[in-house]
């Protein structure tokens, strides 16, 4: 559990007073939901595409305050500080270039990040030892041990954490879930988890870095390398299409595997271990700058004998295939191969999932109750680090042994170098 936070300190401020001679009668919006030591200050690392749609989905809940900003872009700070002053009527959004100088604020309970992928390890380790609580993009990391350094760090300092893997907080999502963990299809054959494809191309030609762009500190802990155009359909330089570059991410591996692998494990429940063998086969674009995994198929073999298979052959969604019948479940729809499957409500005995019908709203209540999360970081990471198993079983061109547990590799010390990346000084987990 978190030490006192502001707004408990606040409340046990109000209490010992009284309990120290002062009026014992206070006004009950001292107390109130939308009272000083009840609203949740928040802060966001990272404002572009994805970070303004996370900067409106909590300014908008009752009981939060957005306080600041950063990003090493200052058109998206600057956007975004004028969507929070807006919606307040004031100037008073501060803005940051610096991750740091935010999360030294003492008067910031939460904060929300969408950066690349590259930087998840550090920041989220950085705000949670910062003691704010974290509303954090997926993936959860870029490597398996900067997943678990982030576990470990919420878990040490009694963090709340969601994973912003939203379709846990999708009516059809939840239902497919509770439709295979209550045995409407009949014994699970496999689930299928399936990613979109990748992209290749991109232009290596370096181009001038825009101006209001800290480019330096972008890249952080990534590989050095010259600033290039790569064409994004959100503002040019390198923004949103760094994720067909190994350096920055995997691709839509690691940009979906926190979605639909997610999703494949809640249903099967495994959503706290990973799988014991793994391998696949990909295809790598052989020109242009792009250099991710494109096409790809993977399977994954657990302990208790479930098998979750992962291609990009076709668009995103989860396929459970049971011995009974099968469903598919995308954001668009569910449907099973009978009808009947999907009409029959759960019994009230049944097995009954975890339910949210909004993921930021799930966060600021846990927030608020300290309980956990419907996506928690231990979650988060299992879902990322089977994308990331798959990732490394084709690089490698074997099938690699995977102990969950200790997560480690038996007898593979070249996938065990692959667990980890060297990070660009003077930055470190």
């Amino acid at each position: 559990m978190k030490t006192l936070s502001r707004r408990n300190l606040l409340k046990t401020s109000v209490i010992a007073g009284a309990a120290a001679g002062f009026p014992a009668i206070v006004p009950s919006s001292v107390f109130g939901a939308t009272a000083p030591s009840n609203t949740i200050t928040i802060g966001g690392i990272g404002t572009g595409s994805k970070g303004m749609g996370d900067l409106k989905g909590l300014l908008h809940l009752d009981g939060t305050r957005l306080l600041a900003v950063c990003d090493v872009d200052q058109k998206h700070r600057n956007t975004a500080k004028k969507t929070i002053d807006d919606k307040y009527g004031n100037t008073d959004c501060t803005t940051y270039n610096d991750y740091r100088e935010l999360l030294a604020r003492d008067d910031i309970d939460a904060v929300f990040h969408a950066l690349p992928d590259h930087w998840h390890g550090i920041i989220c380790v950085a705000a949670a030892n910062a003691g704010k609580d974290i509303y954090g993009q997926k993936p959860l990391a870029r490597t398996i041990a900067e997943g678990r350094a982030i576990v470990d760090a919420v878990e040490r300092n009694g963090i709340i954490w969601q994973t912003g893997s939203q379709q846990r907080s999708d009516g059809r999502f939840r239902l497919a879930c509770e439709l295979v963990r209550n045995g409407r299809l009949g014994k699970i054959k496999f689930a299928e988890a399936r990613l979109p494809a990748g992209k290749g191309g991109g232009n290596p030609t370096p181009t001038p870095v825009p101006e209001g762009f800290d480019f330096d500190m972008w890249l952080g802990p990534a590989p050095s390398q010259p600033h290039r155009n790569l064409g994004s359909p959100h503002g040019g330089g390198m923004h949103w299409n760094w994720r067909w570059l190994r350096d920055f991410s995997g691709g839509q591996i690691t940009d979906w595997s926190g979605h639909n692998i997610d999703i494949a494990h809640w249903g099967l429940g495994l959503d706290r271990t990973g799988p014991v063998e793994i391998s696949g086969t990909g295809s790598i674009p052989d020109s242009g700058l792009f250099n991710v995994i494109t096409d790809f198929n993977f399977d994954l073999k657990y302990a208790d004998g479930s098998l979750l298979k992962v291609t990009s052959k076709y668009g995103a969604g989860v396929r459970f295939v049971g011995e009974e019948g099968e469903l598919l479940v995308t954001r668009g729809k569910i449907e099973a191969s009978n009808p009947a499957i999907l009409k029959d409500p759960i019994p009230s005995n049944g097995i009954h999932l975890y339910q949210s019908r909004d993921h930021y709203q799930n966060f600021v209540d846990c927030v608020r109750s300290r309980k956990e999360t419907i996506c928690p970081a231990e979650v988060g990471h299992r879902s990322i680090s089977a994308g990331l198993l798959g990732e490394m079983a084709i690089y490698t061109g074997r099938t690699l042994k995977w102990n969950p547990d200790t997560e480690t590799f038996i007898g593979d010390p070249v996938a065990s170098g692959l667990l980890t990346r060297a990070y660009r000084e003077p930055w470190v987990l």
